[in-house]
């Protein structure tokens, strides 16, 4: 049975699976940047005999053609860093860059879908159908999947699946629920301006600390007081920088933060909302505001089909005990610009163990996950490919 020999294929491949991550987490790469990881994931897919092709500038789109003709599904892993500096330095494949770390997991999706790869590869004679490959860089900064899908990722693609280490479940177990998995994620910067001066005598300025003060405090009400509680929103201010002296009046104020939600509706009010607030703000102390907004990614909504396949594929490869269900995220993940173009669904894969200190939230300078992880992620993409193409 093909499934079975997934499964030892892939225990076969462990220790390379595990070499694999590790050289990757040593040598991490920011987004768009990814130029190394690019050249090895090429050179390893020459050594296979898949047939691929990089994209501009960095990634890599590649496709295992079965024996037989049948649909086409997708795999996607990325691959890009953080600008984190690494806190695990008794590590032996510790960051060799100075403020560079693996910190979200993309060295072992990398590496689970090389290896997923080489154990199909193996198998295209027994495949009904055609497996995309997809090594996306800049996902950190949500732009890669985008130009992936520009540059042909999910031509003639009939189904997409995608993985992500998740240091918030415990190694040995996944998640894949129908729905919302990820939030959209959008950014956006506001700009006061006022009139400086010196800081004895305010009745001659328009201070635009109060101004930014004032729109802090109150621009949280759009969620709490704006938007049906029903709809889960998160509007955070991160930044805000006014003034540059302790006895100026400031003249100018840069307020930047980010809104997450799921409802595409909900998203529109608050979009509208932050242009309001900040109007009104301003006008209250006559002031003028300018406010940018940058849509960031998608909501990812699974697939119900897909997610179910999901849910059956797991429970026969890891058992009905592996199945979790994991909570939405307000994380934002460009996966969800796949599926804008193609039905899919994307799976949590436990990497948490205290015993072995791989439980830090991702993007933490001790993020790290439990390697036993990997050989489940790997087998999940090719048992899923393997299950799709033969439904």
């Amino acid at each position: 049975m093909i499934q079975i020999k997934i499964k030892e294929a892939i225990k076969k491949y462990s220790n390379e699976l595990t070499d694999i991550r590790r050289k990757l987490h040593s040598k991490p790469e920011l987004s768009w940047q990814e130029e190394k990881t690019t050249e090895f994931i090429c050179q390893y897919l020459e050594q296979l005999g898949i047939a691929h092709r990089r994209t501009d500038p960095t990634g890599v789109i590649a496709t295992i053609e079965g024996k037989r003709s049948g649909k086409t599904v997708a795999l996607r892993g990325d691959m890009d860093a953080l600008s984190v500096e690494e806190l695990n330095k008794e590590l032996s494949y510790v960051s060799k860059e100075e403020g560079k770390m693996h910190a979200c997991g993309h060295d072992a999706h990398t590496a689970m879908l090389l290896i997923a790869a080489k154990v199909l590869q193996e198998m295209k004679d027994e495949l009904p159908g055609n497996v995309r490959l997809i090594f996306q860089p800049a996902e950190e900064v949500a732009e890669g999947a985008k130009a992936m899908v520009k540059q042909g990722a999910v031509d003639g693609v009939d189904n997409i699946f995608g993985i992500h280490i998740w240091s918030q479940m415990p190694t040995g177990k996944i998640s894949c629920t129908p729905g919302p998995s990820f939030a959209s994620a959008d950014l956006f910067k506001v700009t006061f301006k006022g009139k400086g001066g010196h800081g004895a005598i305010p009745h001659d300025c328009i201070d635009t600390a109060i101004v930014a003060s004032s729109f802090v405090m109150n621009v949280q009400t759009v969620v709490s007081r704006t938007i049906d509680a029903q709809h889960p929103a998160v509007l955070t201010i991160g930044k805000m920088v006014v003034g540059t002296r302790f006895n100026v009046i400031a003249e100018n104020a840069v307020i930047e933060g980010t809104v997450r939600c799921f409802d595409p509706q909900t998203r529109d009010h608050i979009e509208k909302q932050l242009q309001h607030y900040a109007d009104h703000v301003a006008s209250l102390y006559g002031a003028t505001a300018r406010v940018e907004y940058t849509r960031g990614t998608q909501a990812v909504i699974n697939d119900k089909y897909s997610t179910d396949l999901v849910q059956k594929v797991a429970a026969t490869a890891f058992g009905e005990e592996s199945l979790v269900s994991e909570k939405p995220t307000m994380g934002g993940e460009d996966f969800s610009f796949y599926l804008d173009e193609v039905p899919g669904s994307f799976a949590l894969v436990g990497s948490g163990n205290p015993e072995k200190d791989t439980q830090w939230a991702h993007h933490h300078g001790k993020f790290n996950i439990d390697e036993d992880a990997l050989a489940i992620g790997a087998e999940l993409y090719a048992q899923y490919a393997w299950v799709y193409l033969n439904e």
